[in-house]
């Protein structure tokens, strides 16, 4: 059976360029690979026959050669430049499935993280504050070469300074991070006896950290280029300082509102009256009706937070809590038997709540 044109197996023009070329073949084995296509006894067929006609158009000599007397002009078995050539493109198929050439073992610095907890006054107005972290850093001795002082990194031994090598079975080409220099292409003779030429050492660094009015729980303050040091001489990471409310005596935050619990005496419940409360800013004063229920809230407009992003501040909204007086004397307790009894000679006006969760209850037993 006569061979195929080699242009017309790889689906190109007489005139293309070796780019071109490259192109189509690699397209092709990626589509033909018998191991793509196992189902498919066909595939290997013209897996080959692609491979031949790469190993012929991709040489110059047996182009020209293939050019001027077809395939009489070309040697039937093939090697030499032809083969390698193979393996070059074959070796690019295998670059992009397991991620590519290496382009240098330089890396951006890690991020680091600090949790950092301030009041809630802080929170609310602001602050000013000192931070003490660890993390990696140049090394001073090496400047970050890894190499001992008076000495440099050489190029590689292993791979020539390209950070990879190709491991070769048969017409089979894989290329992979050199074991010796780990893709940087540079092999450090004698090793920095300070970061032992890792290029880097661990160390604590202080830092002043500005935190805005208004921040929140979780927020977060990005200081640019303060994470760890980057490998051999890449950029530093960044440093992330996560805010943390410290727990309150008085309030509690709900974003930009504030909640509080206000304990009232019964006598004030009952008859109303006139309380004082604290604020963030001070002091506020709130006037209790008369007839008041524990758990009734009194909402204050304006004297919660102002957050980072509002135009306003929350509200501050109290809570209610009737207190229930303890350690009684006699006559305390005479005077509050005095006021149950006169209660229950008209429970239903004076304690309305009481008496329709009683009718519930009979309603309840009696279905």
């Amino acid at each position: 059976m006569s061979k195929r044109d080699y242009y017309d197996v790889l689906g190109v023009n007489r005139d293309c360029s070796e780019d071109e070329i490259k192109k189509a073949y690699r397209r092709l084995a990626m589509k033909y690979h018998p191991d793509r296509n196992p189902d498919n006894p066909k595939s290997e067929e013209h897996f080959k026959e692609a491979k031949e006609a790469y190993e012929i158009l991709s040489d110059v000599k047996k182009r020209s050669a293939y050019d001027q007397h077809g395939h009489a002009g070309v040697d039937a078995n093939m090697g030499g430049a032809g083969a390698q050539g193979f393996a070059d493109a074959f070796g690019d198929i295998f670059g992009d499935l397991f991620g590519g050439r290496a382009q240098g073992n330089v890396y951006r610095g890690a991020d680091l993280r600090y949790n950092l907890e301030i009041s809630l006054e802080q929170a609310a107005r602001g602050t000013e504050t000192k931070i003490r972290i660890p993390t990696m850093d140049v090394c001073g001795t090496c400047h970050g070469s890894g190499a001992k002082a008076g000495t440099s990194p050489i190029t590689c031994p292993t791979c020539n300074g390209h950070g990879q090598v190709r491991m070769q079975q048969g017409f089979f080409s894989i290329q992979q991070t050199c074991p010796k220099c780990h893709g940087s292409g540079k092999f450090i003779a004698s090793p920095c006896h300070t970061c032992g030429g890792a290029g880097r050492v661990k160390h604590h660094k202080t830092l002043s950290v500005k935190i805005p009015a208004g921040v929140d729980e979780g927020d977060r303050i990005r200081l640019t280029g303060e994470g760890e040091a980057g490998v051999n001489n890449g950029p530093p990471g960044d440093l992330y300082v996560v805010i943390q409310l410290a727990p309150h005596q008085v309030f509690q935050r709900d974003h930009n509102d504030l909640h509080c619990e206000m304990p009232i005496s019964i006598t004030t419940a009952a008859l109303g009256g006139e309380i004082e409360i604290p604020t963030l800013e001070g002091h506020a004063k709130i006037k209790i009706p008369a007839e008041t229920q524990s758990g009734k809230i009194f909402r204050l407009r304006g004297k919660g937070i102002k957050g980072v992003r509002s135009n306003a501040p929350g509200d501050l909204l109290c809570h209610v809590v009737v207190e229930t007086p303890v350690k009684l004397t006699s006559r305390q307790k005479e005077l509050l038997q005095e006021l149950e009894a006169l209660n229950q000679e008209d429970r239903s006006r004076h304690n309305p709540r009481a008496k329709s969760w009683m009718d519930k209850v009979r309603e309840f037993f009696a279905e």
